[in-house]
């Protein structure tokens, strides 16, 4: 008998060398630093969203004004816009110069636009000022974009595919903890100094930038001498710019419409985005070195894997900002909150969602590494479906236990998806593409939540701009309020009072013309700009739309779970050094198992994949 040894994987091989240039700590450096700017640009995002009263107050612009909409819309959506627009060229550009060093890049323009937007709210006011910070974000959003590209390669790159779900699982968690907290830290920081919201980023930037440039390195083989996808990346970029934009214009009011898609604006974008995206496809089938590959769409664990992600996002997407209204334009007040106070309060008492990602996302991260996505991924879909039907039964002033417990459950399925999902997608393609379907992957998923959005407020427009009228006029008319006043209040677009709602002021108290309330007397004044008033007023045409969005949030779920179950058993791709099912031990080392080891290795070379 010869010597029986247990045999090593060519994936053990390589794991041993990087430890050896680069210690056994590194992914967990990687981990830690990834997650760092995972949460910086999640924070980003959600801040400013609670703190826009005191930044409009500062720069001394009013919000609600109609001029002004458009001031407040690019300021909202401008940061994810870019990221949604650059992401896909980013990606491809460190699959062609190095990820380490393009996200390296990243922390540092992120960095930058957080001490410029700090220095322009100090010195530059008014509308001036306005456009000032809506231009640095958009820098800002640039370099968002260079980290989102980047963050799950280098953690595919640093770790093994049996551990990469519980490392994006532990990264993911920054990204929706960190929506929550930038909702808190805005609130606390707003109430404060409101030129604090901006420096908040510039110290942890600094460390971060400094402390990826010191510890990270490039594991990833990096291809030299590709060409970069010209014609591919602008037609792509064009066409999602029209797109993004065109939808975000849909929800401003044109002529007497409550919406904008009659306007020649937004459906000119609209159809010349789907046929750019038509011409981009062609440029790509006849591109030797495409921006973005389309024959990884031939393999089903990364085609069903960004479907069903591109669904998650449409069916929860506009979720958040529909829950927020929920709560600072009917429930807080109702319960005796200001509406000046409701923007932090609506954050606080969104936490059960991020508890229960909290709870999920590493757990079913951890378990994707050792069963697969599959059955994790449509799991958390359906409990999402569950979740959508379960909103359905709450009543405009709900109970709060109800209320977070659904939440909880809703961030848990969520949680099941999310980690399991992107390893699966990430595992599943070769290693020089991990760049550009990190940037793919990201594309989806920014993108579907900018359309559930749009989607999911223009029914809530549209509903509200056919009954929101009759309930104002058949409460004013009540209170005995003359017939040009009820005229006048009557006819403020919707879009106005929701996002009045949404940006804590008392949305009645906005739109009442000051010549008026002479006319209306003390006491119906404050009996229309009272905590009880507006959330009574709007409670049966919210609740009317938000139904249809739960019922339409519910059918994009199981659309999603669908999808999941059609990405196949668990794939990993096989190249040359990676592999994903180690020999079992105790083979004869001898020259027959050396022969079909031999052969075996050469057969995976050429298929380039594996399954599990």
């Amino acid at each position: 008998m010869g010597l029986v040894v247990p045999a090593r994987s060519s994936y053990d091989i390589e794991e041993q060398k990087r430890e050896q240039k680069y210690g056994k700590s590194y992914k967990w450096i990687a981990l830690s630093n990834t997650t760092l700017g995972a949460l910086m640009a999640s924070i980003n995002a959600s801040i400013l969203i609670i703190s826009l009263p005191a930044i409009f107050k500062g720069l001394n612009v009013n919000p609600i004004d109609p001029s002004s909409t458009v001031l407040l819309l690019w300021l909202l959506l401008g940061y994810s816009i870019v990221s949604a627009v650059a992401v896909v060229s980013v990606g491809r550009l460190s699959d062609m110069y190095g990820r380490v060093r393009l996200y390296n890049l990243g922390f540092a323009v992120f960095t930058i636009g957080s001490i410029g937007l700090y220095v322009s709210s100090l010195y530059i006011t008014g509308t001036v000022g306005a456009l000032s910070l809506i231009f640095i974000r958009i820098l800002q959003g640039l370099g968002g974009a260079f980290l989102f590209a980047n963050s799950a390669a280098i953690l595919t790159d640093a770790f093994p595919s049996n551990e990469r779900g519980k490392a994006l699982g532990f990264n993911q968690i920054a990204a929706v903890g960190g929506s929550v907290l930038g909702f808190i830290i805005g609130g606390l920081l707003a109430g404060i100094d409101w030129h604090l919201v901006f420096l908040i980023n510039v110290p942890f930037g600094i460390i971060g930038t400094v402390w990826a440039y010191v510890a990270l390195h490039e594991i990833a083989s990096i291809k030299k001498n590709q060409k970069f996808d010209v014609l591919g990346n602008a037609t792509f970029a064009i066409a999602l710019i029209l797109l993004l934009v065109g939808i975000t214009y849909g929800l401003l009011p044109y002529g007497s419409s409550t919406t904008g898609w009659s306007n020649p604006f937004v459906l000119g974008s609209i159809i010349v985005s789907i046929i750019l995206f038509v011409s981009f496809v062609i440029i790509e089938l006849r591109t030797l070195e495409p921006m973005m590959k389309l024959s990884l769409f031939k393999i089903r664990a990364f085609t069903f894997g960004n479907l069903s992600l591109a669904l998650a996002g449409l069916s929860r997407g506009g979720l958040q900002f529909m829950l927020i209204i929920w709560l600072q334009g009917i429930w807080l007040p109702l319960h005796g909150v200001s509406f000046s106070n409701t923007p932090f309060e609506a954050a606080i008492d969104l936490i059960p969602f991020a508890v229960g990602f909290l709870i999920s996302g590493p757990l079913f991260g951890y378990l994707s590494d050792k069963k697969g996505a599959r059955l994790f991924t449509t799991s958390g879909m359906l409990i999402n479906v569950a979740a959508f039907l379960l909103l359905l039964t709450l009543p405009a002033d709900f109970d709060f236990v109800s209320f977070a417990l659904i939440t909880i459950f809703f961030g848990i399925g969520q949680g099941m998806f999310s980690a399991p999902n992107t390893a699966a997608i990430m595992n599943a393609v070769p290693p020089n593409t991990r760049g550009a379907v990190s940037g793919i992957r990201s594309t989806f998923l920014n993108t579907s939540f900018m359309l559930s959005l749009v989607l999911f407020f223009t029914i809530l427009i549209a509903t509200f701009g056919h009954e929101l009228p009759p309930a104002i006029t058949s409460s004013l008319t009540a209170l005995n309020v003359s017939q040009n006043v009820t005229a006048s209040i009557s006819n403020i677009p919707p879009t106005g009072i929701l996002f009045s709602a949404l940006l804590g002021y008392n949305p009645i108290k906005s739109v009442i013309p000051p010549k008026d309330v002479p006319i209306l007397g003390a006491k119906i004044y404050s009996e229309l700009t009272s905590k009880q008033f507006f959330p009574k007023l709007i409670s049966k045409p919210f609740i009317d739309s938000m139904r249809v969005v739960f019922y339409i949030g519910a059918a994009m779920a199981f659309v999603a779970a669908l999808f999941s179950a059609l990405r196949g058993k668990r794939y990993v791709y096989a190249g040359i050094n990676e592999k994903t099912k180690k020999a079992k031990p105790g083979i004869k080392k001898n020259s027959q198992s050396k022969k079909a080891g031999k052969q075996s290795s050469q057969k995976r070379e050429k298929t380039g994949q594996l399954k599990s």
